[in-house]
């Protein structure tokens, strides 16, 4: 860890727990600030809240009192998943404290380079198909950010012969200031989180920020399939290296079958792990983060055709009675459930998609579904979607829930056909989140296989 001494004596309001809440209040505590954690939770109801009294950082739990501010506080870390709408941190911005989320202060004790992957679908993905082919080479990736631990919890402890790889939300990304991976990768930028961002330039702002510390010296990946890349990309000072399945590019593309990194044929596409257009362009980012650190073509080959997917993200649950099983929950809306769709073969698919009906139109998925063998529908959106599938000529059995849901499409397939839970919605009507809604997709094909 770096030694940092701009937090030392420096009152600091922590605004929200959760696990990133808590690891970098213990972070700033260590450093010398003047931590006060500000938790909506009872303090009786939240185990990390009482833990940081139990190690003399001062809580304040059970509501979000406005006086708290009159306290004289010179920095906000918010809870990234805090919109900037809540009251407490509007009344921050009034009073001129820059508000950061803990991925700043995690970055500013950290010494060494590190890679950053964000984007609207894939990066969870590229991040997984990066962290397998650094392990095949022998390294020791460490995971951080939206995925694997809080970046205030690990990057202090990281050494300089491990490689971060950490994943990046929007939300991360709004409240950072000095942050600079030395390589940077943004798979695609489409319209995403529009409750939390007041706007898509907004939020491709946020999208855009991972960059905004780089140098020459850097790398900045990009996706070339997408119109939106090409124009941001001459804004960027860093070294831009793209990614395509359409055409030759300067990085990494799809030609005639084969992933080929600057003429080097690297693999076929058929021998990744997981299938789908979507996963040739997170294997193509994937490739040339690694090229750039130096992997040999071997292992990259070796590490992807091996990679099987991510929980909940087009995940290969297992095959019952000759029906193989994908868990694809992570697909919230209409674009992800395309990607995954685009994998298989229509005729031997049962969909089970559905959930929370935000009102979207649904009518971009009808080619999409054409040609299905079966749509098995879910939650709110349920009635909306099978008139979709009446539009498309596709045979729909509406399900209460994902249990039920399963156990149907089951009945309606036969050896040698797929059933790809892709919800193409969010999962608030009916659970806490898309890994709940997955982890109970994931009992209810076990329960299939042990009868």
């Amino acid at each position: 860890m770096k030694n940092v001494n701009e937090f030392k004596g420096k009152k600091i309001i922590v605004l929200g727990l959760a696990r990133s809440g808590r690891a970098v209040a213990l972070l700033l505590d260590k450093l010398g600030a003047e931590v006060t954690v500000n938790e909506g939770q009872a303090l009786e109801e939240s185990p990390q809240a009482r833990e940081l009294v139990e190690k003399g950082i001062r809580v304040v739990a059970g509501g979000h009192p406005l006086e708290l501010l009159e306290e004289g506080f010179e920095l906000m870390i918010k809870n990234p998943g805090i919109p900037y709408s809540h009251p407490m941190v509007t009344a921050a911005k009034s009073k001129g404290l820059p508000i950061w989320t803990e991925v700043e202060v995690a970055s500013r004790v950290y010494p060494h380079s590190l890679i950053g992957i964000t984007g609207s679908n894939g990066k969870t993905t590229t991040t997984m198909m990066v962290a397998a082919i650094l392990e095949e080479a022998g390294s020791q990736p460490v995971l951080a950010g939206n995925i694997g631990f809080p970046a205030s919890e690990v990057l202090p402890e990281v050494g300089a012969d491990q490689q971060v790889v950490m994943e990046l939300s929007s939300f991360q990304l709004m409240g950072v200031e000095e942050f600079h991976p030395h390589i940077g990768v943004i798979t695609n930028i489409l319209p995403s989180h529009l409750d939390y961002h007041e706007s898509f330039e907004e939020y491709i702002q946020a999208k855009w920020t991972i960059q905004a510390q780089m140098t020459q010296d850097d790398f900045l990946i990009l996706n070339g399939d997408q119109a939106l890349s090409q124009e941001l990309a001459p804004g960027s000072k860093a070294q831009v290296l793209i990614f395509s399945t359409k055409e030759k590019v300067n990085g990494a593309y799809l030609e005639q079958g084969d992933l080929v990194y600057q003429g080097e044929r690297i693999m076929a596409a058929a021998d990744l792990g997981v299938p789908g257009e979507h996963n040739i362009q997170n294997a193509l980012a994937a490739i040339l983060v690694t090229k750039l650190l130096g992997i040999d073509n071997q292992v990259i080959e070796s590490a992807l055709s091996r990679f099987s997917g991510v929980r909940h993200r087009l995940q290969e649950v297992g095959t019952v009675d000759g029906i193989q099983f994908y868990n694809d929950s992570k697909s919230t809306n209409i674009l992800a459930t395309q990607k995954a769709l685009s994998g298989f073969d229509n005729a031997r698919v049962i969909l089970i998609a559905g959930g929370l009906d935000r009102g979207n139109d649904l009518s971009d998925l009808l080619p999409d579904i054409q040609g299905l063998k079966a749509l098995v529908t879910l939650g709110q959106v349920g009635p909306r979607l099978e008139l979709l599938a009446q539009e498309a000529g596709v045979a729909s059995h509406p399900a209460q829930e994902v249990v039920a849901a399963t156990k149907l499409a089951f009945e309606l397939a036969e050896k040698g056909d797929v059933v790809l839970f892709s919800p193409a919605n969010a999962s608030w009507d009916m659970y806490k989140n898309f890994e709940e809604r997955g982890e109970v997709f994931l009992a209810a094909v076990k329960e299939l296989a042990e009868k």
